[in-house]
């Protein structure tokens, strides 16, 4: 595997001291995945354009420019769909990764737009990109203030995919795509290279398999196979819950409780998936999850500690401080009841005050 890692934000130790834990925020398996990932960027800046994409450029198929999010923590950093109201500075960041990357990786270059708000300006946008030198362009047939619950609008889009097929550039889309059979009817309705498939990838991954080839598979299959995969490469288990969220409908009886799984092989269990218990032990092993999390282990006792002395307040807990360590005098106190009753020292510790 090859890791892209980062020190944790609170930490300030240097990478390799002993007990510091290394974030990984992208993780490529060069076998499988070699010459299959496309990298995006999010850029408001040519120079770290360039310096980004020249970092993880010999790991990757392609660089891409997201000019299409409309969250604010993207264009509020003139990143993401902000890059549209500047077409400019957009075309200049597409110039310099396509002049800096291109001859010493050999990867092609490409840009995620969204519509703008007339046909004549969608236009304009679009010639000035192709002219840039990139090999693809990706438009998500919905304008910037446009939510993912609107349906896509695409009367633009045989426009956008002739203009591109002029100059040369692959032309995708993007919006309400829900399957591989779809797709294939709207690339021949419209004219375009392709299709991108997002949020129905994400609820069922084998959307991209056609009817004639078996169609989609069960939410079940798709899961089970989702899990294997995560635990081969040592998925990071928020990240996996996520996906099994969006893969487990709403309204099954594992849904909620797999929300609440600390392990992977607690999320086997409550999923009834026998066949891969060791192997959720050795991922969980090897993550320190569940019975091998020794912070969760104290976390767990803090918060039971925590509970008990609410519950003893509620009772008039503050009144059972009979007795206290003082004078000589050895007093019992709630700071002993509380310790003892979540196991955390010896029912009798000297000091019970001493934690």
């Amino acid at each position: 595997m090859v890791e892209y890692t980062r020190q944790p934000s609170h930490s300030h130790s240097p990478v390799t001291s002993a007990g510091v834990h290394e974030s990984v925020i992208y993780r490529i398996d060069p076998t499988r995945e070699q010459g299959k990932l496309v990298f995006q960027l999010g850029t408001s800046d040519a120079d770290r354009a360039v310096a980004a994409a020249r970092f993880v450029a010999p790991d990757v198929a392609g660089i891409d420019v997201n000019a299409g999010c409309p969250k604010p923590f993207s264009v509020l950093g003139g990143m993401g769909a902000a890059l549209l109201q500047t077409p400019e500075k957009l075309a200049g960041i597409l110039e310099a990764l396509v002049k800096e990357i291109v001859p010493e990786f050999g990867i092609g270059i490409s840009v995620k737009i969204r519509l703008l708000e007339t046909a004549p300006q969608t236009e304009a946008l679009v010639r000035r990109l192709v002219q840039t030198g990139i090999t693809g362009l990706t438009v998500h047939c919905r304008t910037t203030p446009m939510r993912p619950r609107e349906r896509a609008i695409r009367g633009q889009l045989g426009m956008v995919a002739a203009v591109c097929r002029e100059a040369g550039v692959a032309c995708l889309m993007n919006g309400d795509v829900e399957g591989r059979d779809q797709a294939d009817r709207l690339v021949a309705e419209f004219g375009v290279d392709g299709a991108m498939i997002a949020t129905a990838a994400e609820k069922n991954p084998s959307c991209f398999r056609s009817a004639a080839d078996g169609g989609m598979a069960s939410w079940e299959e798709g899961v089970e196979r989702y899990l294997r995969y995560a635990m081969e490469v040592e998925n990071k288990l928020s990240n996996t819950k996520f996906m099994l969220a969006q893969m487990i409908p709403g309204k099954a009886a594992h849904y909620k409780e797999v929300h609440k799984c600390r392990s992977y092989a607690e999320i086997a269990r409550v999923l009834g998936h026998e066949g891969v218990a060791e192997m959720a032990r050795e991922t969980d092993k090897a993550l320190a999850l569940g019975e091998f999390d020794v912070k969760s282990e104290a976390k767990l006792k803090k918060q039971q500690k925590n509970e008990y002395y609410r519950q003893q307040q509620k009772k008039g807990g503050q009144q059972t401080s009979k007795k206290r360590k003082h004078g000589g005098e050895e007093r019992d106190g709630p700071g002993k009841k509380v310790a003892e009753a979540v196991g955390l020292m010896p029912a009798a510790a000297a000091d019970p005050f001493v934690w």
